[in-house]
């Protein structure tokens, strides 16, 4: 039996679905969002937190400030409500609410950026945000996830050899790419150990990780507006660029069977199935790493008026499409209702 007086000392790693039922394809999804924040960013976050206290950069006056979209931002959260540290997280406007509900909820402050960088994103006006701020006021440590090596650290000490672990034959494996953090460490791993395993990055459509033309996105997560400075692309093997769109079905499509994940695993699934799909898998071992669970994006991706509004009335599939009209039905019904009472 587990006991923990810590909430960052728990973390279920040993847990992976068996795609093949839903999807067709045998690939196992390692699901990293059993723990107090809720995905796989608790990992980064507490090696990134103990490193700095190791180093002498965090004391009990610190304040923690990060840009993160949302995931990073919960994690640290978690965090420093356990360690009695102040958090200030710098997100932007695509960060869902129910993530900047649980951050303040945590006791952390929010702060919201609202203009866009020279890419089209908001990460360059986060990110000068938090470096103006630190500047003017010595009490904020910023930890800086996009280079700090303790973020690719983490997954080298724990994602990766799980992995190995429970999957000796590992052919290939799927990472998602926004810092790219649980890519370089995964691979890093892998590099080293006693077979070849075919590492690829999923990334999405728009993004310039991997070099390409910016172009918006509205799913948190995955994808950057500028090059991770944490990668190092002679460790991939292939990418992937997977479109929100495709995000959004293999989302719903994993939910009519139960399986409620959030956007950045709809994005690595539906990148792993495409690159599965092109290729002979008879005898492979395929694994896929599931960053996150789904309640965060109940009010974006689950939401039939967000998904009609941003992509129109095609962007599910008929089946999905007459679900996600019945549960707008519904809701405009208790919504009519309210409105008369």
């Amino acid at each position: 039996m587990p006991v923990i007086s810590a909430p960052h000392a728990f973390n279920e790693s040993r847990l992976y679905v068996d795609l093949q039922p839903i999807l067709g394809r045998r690939l196992y999804l390692k699901c990293e969002g059993f723990n107090f924040a809720g995905s796989i960013k608790l990992k980064a976050a507490t090696e990134m937190v103990e490193s700095a206290e190791r180093e002498g950069h965090l004391t009990p006056a610190s304040i923690l400030v990060e840009s993160s979209s949302g995931n990073l931002g919960v994690a640290l959260s978690v965090i420093a409500a356990s360690k009695g540290y102040r958090f200030l997280c710098v997100t932007d406007s695509r960060c869902n609410l129910s993530t900047r509900l649980l951050m303040e909820a945590l006791g952390s402050e929010v702060h919201i950026v609202a203009d866009l960088d020279a890419n089209g994103g908001f990460l360059g006006k986060r990110i000068e945000y938090v470096r103006r701020l630190c500047a003017a006021d010595s009490r904020y440590v910023w930890l800086s996830q996009y280079t700090n090596p303790g973020n690719w650290r983490a997954h080298y000490r724990t994602t990766a050899p799980e992995i190995a672990g429970e999957f000796p034959g590992l052919d290939v494996l799927f990472i998602g790419a926004g810092t790219t953090g649980t890519l370089m460490g995964c691979a890093r791993y892998f590099r080293q150990w006693h077979r070849p395993v075919r590492i690829v990055a999923v990334d999405v459509v728009g993004s310039v990780a991997f070099g390409g033309p910016p172009g918006r996105r509205m799913i948190p997560g995955l994808g950057m507006s500028m090059r991770p400075p944490l990668l190092d692309e002679s460790y991939v093997d292939e990418v992937i660029r997977v479109e929100e769109a495709d995000t959004i079905r293999t989302c719903h499509r994993l939910a009519r069977r139960g399986f409620l994940f959030g956007g950045s695993t709809g994005t690595v699934v539906s990148g792993a199935m495409d690159w599965l799909d092109r290729h002979d898998t008879r005898g492979l071992t395929a694994v896929a790493i599931a960053p996150d669970l789904g309640e965060r994006y109940l009010d974006t991706i689950y939401q039939a008026n967000w998904l009609q509004d941003l992509y129109g009335d095609d962007i599910l599939d008929s089946e999905e499409a007459t679900v996600a009209s019945r549960r707008r039905q519904i809701i405009s019904r208790v919504t009519d209702r309210q409105r008369n009472s």
